[in-house]
């Protein structure tokens, strides 16, 4: 087994340029962090942080990748990690970085896992995401089709990989309706995927929910981890998960709640304060489109 104890910059052949910021959270357990950027070919869609989990009988991946390409340069990264085979891919959600690298790794032999509702998510949306894919990507999405996990759950589900024993679970809808996080009881690390987002504001879009999204952490928050890892940013604590998702879900529906009260529309939402969290990443960009989608939502509350 193969370890890597400092946060480091990996270079991913042989698609020279593209890297991934790796941090070890524990021995064997690690963060693979993709850029924060839009998609482009030159990330492949990998704009999100994955996961890698070493047993002794095999590696498990948290999500796949954005493409096969993605999936394969990301393949890349783990076997700079770990000499395990990877055994099983887990998808938390949705979102196209979360399930459209299954393709390749069914192709390595991997059992692939999702939630039901993911599962759900991922077949009503696949054909803009493969569209949008194609236009972000370009000729990097070539060879990437709709692949779906071969073990499917409702709200939760458990396995033991050697060593490993991993926990998954479906707590509620949250930045997509099926958004799932990985458990690993022994170790206390949880991997978020988009329930939790660290410096980089959340997007709050029609297929995300943000009331059951606080539901969704909350439930993150009663394991009580000693190592986060989000969807979006490196790994961190539980503290850092809190200020930078649950208080801003807090902050924008209390503020919309004053603002609808009030008798606001939807062109005034937009005005709603959120400055307390300009210090996020993408917050210019997507800030006031999130509280048009959330004003939607609380609309009818």
């Amino acid at each position: 087994m193969k370890h890597l104890f400092l946060t480091a910059m990996i270079l991913i052949a042989p698609h020279s340029a593209r890297a991934f910021d790796i941090q070890q959270v524990q021995p064997g357990i690690w963060a693979i962090e993709g850029p924060a950027e839009q998609r482009s070919p030159e990330n492949l869609g990998n704009n999100a942080t994955f996961g890698l989990i070493e047993s002794s009988d095999g590696a498990v991946l948290v999500d796949p990748g954005g493409t096969w390409a993605g999936a394969e340069a990301l393949h890349d990264t783990v076997r700079s990690l770990t000499d395990q085979p990877v055994t099983h891919v887990i998808n938390t959600g949705g979102q196209d970085h979360r399930w459209l690298g299954n393709g390749y790794w069914a192709a390595q032999g991997a059992t692939i896992i999702a939630s039901a509702d993911a599962v759900a998510d991922q077949t009503a949306r696949a054909s803009m995401q493969l569209t949008a894919l194609t236009m972000l990507v370009g000729e990097a999405a070539a060879g990437t089709d709709p692949v779906h996990a071969d073990t499917v759950f409702e709200d939760s589900y458990s396995l033991t990989v050697g060593d490993r024993r991993i926990e998954i679970a479906h707590p509620a809808a949250a930045h997509t309706p099926g958004d799932s996080y990985v458990w690993l009881p022994e170790e206390r690390v949880i991997f978020t995927g988009d329930i939790v987002y660290v410096g980089r504001i959340l997007g709050v879009m029609e297929f995300s929910n943000s009331a059951s999204w606080l539901e969704a952490f909350a439930a993150i928050e009663t394991l009580d981890p000693e190592h986060l890892v989000p969807g979006h940013g490196p790994a961190t604590t539980l503290a850092q998960a809190q200020a930078d998702t649950r208080d801003y879900l807090v902050n924008l529906r209390n503020r919309m709640r004053d603002h609808i009260d009030g008798g606001g529309d939807i062109i005034g939402a937009v005005e709603v304060d959120q400055s307390g969290f300009a210090y996020l990443d993408q917050f210019d960009a997507l800030a006031r489109r999130n509280a048009q989608a959330v004003f939607e939502q609380m609309e009818w509350e």
